[in-house]
């Protein structure tokens, strides 16, 4: 079993750990029950519980995977000989997460913005979350572009969710991850959603300023800067590396414990040449850029998996193959070539070397001083 540092602080580095990402296996059960529909899988607890198993407890998953942000339903789970996916994890070294919003409703009546609930409460359940093993916890806000959105009251309202969430974590001793999600839904250039996920940021950052929030116990989850699914023109990876870089320079104080991307509904090999291309860049970069991806990790595997008991051993293989190509873009040692390449022994994994550092001027925005530390 591998020691973490058990401070905030030491937990969210561990998280953004060189070479390591996070899995996102907190869908709901209504999410993943569609997503088992469309393979004709059953929507049973059981056959949810076997996935996640799958999942979980994958051969050398841990050499790629610092921690899984898991489901309320999830978290309560076991392996089929009754060991708690949580022990499974820590075990193997892993650390487990929970999801702890309880969703999105309008912003107002009528409106098709979206504000995150579930603060009511979240004390209580954090407290219980961690007795159950939790160690750090994950809330999402989304933002829409399109004529006239978003607009500032969902800007501002979101904002401040995500801080009083991010509070109550850290007092009732987990780590926060701060997802703010720009949708990439709709026709908008790469300009317009670089634009809308700076002020974006910068209305998060302001709100975890006011509610104390101490930025080297959290690690941000935000979206990268890419054209909308719908837009006349489609960026290129080094475009969207830049872009991104630079809203995030511009934004994010060097005193956050680390940049964990969400995938966002790109495509699997899409999202890592992306992340690969952004620790390319020869630009400073103060905080670690990694990966906590959803469905750009799990698809490969839940598509040949399929509900199959026979099928198991290479859906698992698959789910590493994607973690380890992953686990190299984090450092900027991806190539095309490892998406053909056997991850020849279930234990084994690559030392990847990042890219030579260069003597790159200061970061554009330090901040540390302004945060309280835990």
């Amino acid at each position: 079993m591998i020691e973490h540092d058990t401070t905030l602080a030491g937990i969210a580095r561990s998280l953004v750990a060189s070479g390591k990402g996070i899995l996102a296996v907190d869908e709901s059960t209504a999410t993943c029950n569609k997503r088992f529909a469309k393979l004709g899988i059953a929507q049973t607890e059981e056959m949810r519980r076997s996935y996640r198993d799958l999942l979980l407890s994958a051969p050398g998953l841990a050499g790629f995977i610092s921690g899984a942000i898991l489901y309320d339903e999830t978290l309560r789970q076991s392996t089929a000989d009754g060991t708690p996916f949580v022990s499974v994890m820590e075990s193997a070294g892993m650390l487990p997460g929970i999801k702890v919003d309880t969703g999105t409703v309008p912003l107002t009546g009528g409106s098709s913005e979206k504000i995150t609930e579930g603060l009511d409460g979240l004390p209580a359940r954090v407290a219980e979350y961690r007795r159950l093993g939790a160690r750090f916890a994950k809330w999402r806000a989304v933002v829409t572009l399109g004529d006239g959105l978003p607009t500032q009251q969902c800007l501002e309202a979101n904002a401040h969710a995500l801080a009083r969430y991010a509070r109550l974590c850290q007092d009732g001793g987990l780590v926060p991850i701060v997802e703010p999600e720009v949708l990439m839904d709709g026709a908008h250039l790469l300009a317009e959603c670089e634009r809308v996920t700076e002020e974006t940021l910068q209305r998060v950052f302001a709100a975890l300023r006011l509610y104390g929030v101490a930025l080297d116990a959290m690690i941000l989850k935000p979206s990268m800067v890419i054209a909308g699914t719908d837009a006349a023109a489609q960026a290129d990876g080094d475009e969207v590396a830049r872009a991104t870089v630079a809203c995030l320079r511009r934004t994010v104080p060097a005193a956050v414990a680390g940049i964990a991307f969400l995938s966002g509904g790109q495509g699997d090999v899409r999202a890592t040449e992306h992340l690969d291309a952004m620790n390319r860049l020869p630009v400073a970069k103060p905080w670690p850029l990694t990966f906590s991806y959803g469905r750009a990790l799990q698809e490969p595997a839940l598509e040949h998996w399929c509900g199959a008991t026979d099928h198991v051993a290479e859906a698992q293989r698959r789910l590493v193959q994607r973690a380890r190509c992953n686990a190299a873009a984090a450092c900027g040692a991806y190539t095309p070539a490892m998406e053909t390449e056997a991850v020849i022994d279930a234990t084994y994994r690559d030392a990847f070397e990042p890219p030579a550092e260069a003597a790159f001027e200061t970061p554009l925005f330090n901040e540390r001083s302004l945060f309280r530390a835990v």
